[in-house]
């Protein structure tokens, strides 16, 4: 992380040594109107990052790669009212 003049803050193993993981098993969800974009940790699928639309039959796909990489608990983030 730097500051705006450059500065070197932290790297990324500070971050990750000072913020340790408290829950393993746990998936981010970024909701959007259109698109949802589904993160789950490292090492779970070749590609974990993937986006899923918001129709019903995207929602039953997600949750189907959820559950095929072992998520047990997800966190949704949202800017708007949804």
């Amino acid at each position: 992380m730097r500051t705006q003049d450059g500065e070197v803050l932290k790297t990324k193993r500070e971050w990750d040594e000072e913020l340790p993981a408290l829950n393993g098993n746990a998936a981010g969800i970024d909701v959007g109107n259109a698109e949802h974009y589904v993160a789950v940790p490292a090492g779970r699928d070749p590609e974990p990052v993937q986006s899923f639309g918001s129709f019903t039959a995207d929602l039953h796909r997600m949750a189907q790669w959820l559950k095929a990489c072992s998520v047990e608990t997800v966190v949704m983030q949202a800017t708007g009212v949804y």
